[in-house]
């Protein structure tokens, strides 16, 4: 699996973004960006996922008022036994 680094450009510069990638139980891969409501895309496999919610996070940064591409909230991920 490749990690794709360079994700969406905002005025001219790379910003990386957080994504969530989920196997599909029906095959393939879906893949969110929390940063932007709505944001997300699938694949076939993992790398097409990532390509494909690089096109989806360029769209949503483009749409997204400006004081929110200056803004990006903190995303952490953890896990829970139970």
């Amino acid at each position: 699996m490749k990690s794709i680094k360079k994700v969406a450009m905002v005025h001219g510069e790379s910003r990386g973004y957080p994504v969530i990638v989920q196997e599909e139980v029906s095959g393939g891969y879906w893949v969110s960006c929390p940063v932007f409501e709505g944001c997300y895309s699938q694949g076939k496999t993992i790398d097409a996922a990532l390509k494909n919610i690089q096109e989806a996070i360029a769209l949503c940064a483009e749409d997204a008022p400006k004081v929110r591409k200056r803004y990006m909230p903190s995303v952490s991920v953890h896990m829970v036994h139970v």
